[in-house]
């Protein structure tokens, strides 16, 4: 009876001593962690404890409190239970907080009155935020009893605006009837909000895919503005290399509208199977809805052409017709041309008998540079009154070129002038 433990029995107690502490230190660990969150959501709540296990856990000593399992369930449960308490308000204050602000805008409540109730509406999370939304939220259902007609004209002004995102056809929207009644109840009222809801949450449902339909659409008719101004004459006007960027942008686009439509067919298609309906854009299917705009595309660009083709055909008739109208060249300098004077200087001189002809011929003669006799009440050029004899210049190639058009053009002249004048009534 008083033999002493053996070495190994010695071991072992020292192992169960010792795991003992460790699992104290473990426990010990464990609650003030879950008291420190029980504190806190006790705080947040503004929950005052209300058994005697919570004043032990809230209230007491931490060494006090005895570290068994059971109470560490206790004290587990009773956290989950005030989190899932908090969660719930939470989620109660942010559905609060969204129906408040749908009713400030379709009540117009002024930004004063708003004012008043903008910390809570923030975010703030004490249970006298709760109170608060709650009592506000009363107050603006009453309001919008008071107000029936605003209401529902509020709420018809975001269905359409919603229908639109969720590209509902005509017949889609004509479908939901009390939108185009005009006997304003509660009940009116309450189908509104009842539609109001279900098209809300259809679109965020499937607002990806709506996102990419109207990227599409805006592709598309980006492009089509780029073809029609590709065909457009006028653009070879255009300076700053904006010519050069909508034809690289058109390439672009191109390319980039058919991976588009081979996604969106994808998404579709998927779409069908998982809700079993066909997924609609105006009351047609979306892929039908593309092939009909490529075709309306292409039977719009052969129209054009066939206008092109029409008014090219009908300006050519009419060149045959009454002649082409001719074009003003640019001015040019070319060697021997008659200057604007000597030009002048013709036109003033005596009218000589085939004045008349030339002006029928239409045709410009050119004068050999000899000296022509000055004007009467003239001096003479000094030339004239200086009676030496000057060494003959070398003739230019030009002037001799222009002398020998001159002439034959004054020897057909004469000859038409002689022929003429056989045939004088």
């Amino acid at each position: 009876a008083g033999a002493l433990p053996a070495p190994d029995e010695l071991d072992r107690l020292r192992h169960h001593l010792a795991a003992l502490a460790a699992e104290k230190e473990r426990r010990q660990a464990e609650f003030a962690a879950t008291k420190r969150q029980i504190v806190a959501c006790m705080e947040e709540l503004e929950h005052v404890p209300d058994s005697t296990f919570q004043r032990e856990v809230v209230c007491e000593e931490e060494e006090v409190f005895c570290l068994s399992e059971d109470n560490l369930a206790a004290l587990r449960a009773l956290l989950q239970q005030l989190e899932a308490r908090k969660a719930q308000e939470q989620a109660l204050c942010k559905e609060l907080r969204s129906r408040i602000l749908v009713l400030w805008d379709r009540l117009r409540v002024p930004a004063q009155e708003r004012e008043s109730l903008a910390p809570h509406v923030a975010g703030s999370r004490s249970k006298t935020t709760l109170h608060a939304l709650q009592s506000e939220l009363s107050r603006l259902e009453t309001l919008k009893l008071q107000n029936i007609r605003n209401m529902v004209e509020a709420i018809r002004v975001e269905l359409a605006d919603y229908w639109d995102k969720c590209f509902y056809s005509k017949e889609q929207r004509e479908s939901f009837g009390p939108y185009y009644q005009d006997d304003f109840t509660e009940e009116l009222l309450q189908q509104h909000e009842e539609e109001m809801a279900h098209i809300k949450l259809y679109f965020e449902k499937h607002q990806e895919v709506f996102e990419a339909i109207r990227k599409w659409e805006g592709n598309w008719h980006l492009f089509q503005e780029l073809e029609r101004k590709a065909t457009d004459p006028s653009r070879f006007n255009n300076r700053g290399g904006n010519l050069l960027k909508e034809e690289k942008l058109r390439a672009k686009l191109q390319k980039a509208l058919p991976k588009l439509e081979e996604e969106l067919r994808g998404r579709l298609e998927l779409w069908e199977q998982e809700h079993g309906q066909a997924f609609l854009v105006n009351g047609r299917r979306f892929m039908e809805h593309v092939a009909e705009q490529r075709q309306l595309h292409q039977l719009e660009k052969e129209r054009e052409k066939q206008e092109r083709q029409l008014k090219k055909s009908r300006q050519i008739e009419e060149e045959m017709m009454y002649g082409s109208t001719p074009c003003t060249p640019s001015k040019r300098r070319v060697l021997g041309t008659t200057t604007p004077s000597k030009a002048r200087k013709l036109n003033t001189t005596a009218a000589t008998p085939n004045s008349t002809i030339r002006s029928a011929l239409g045709g410009s003669v050119f004068h050999s540079p000899a000296s022509h006799p000055p004007p009467s009440g003239s001096k003479p050029p000094q030339s004239l009154r200086t009676p030496c004899r000057t060494a003959a210049k070398p003739s230019r190639p030009g002037r001799l070129e222009q002398n020998k058009e001159n002439v034959s053009q004054l020897n057909r002249i004469a000859l038409s002038a002689r022929t003429f004048k056989g045939f004088q009534i």
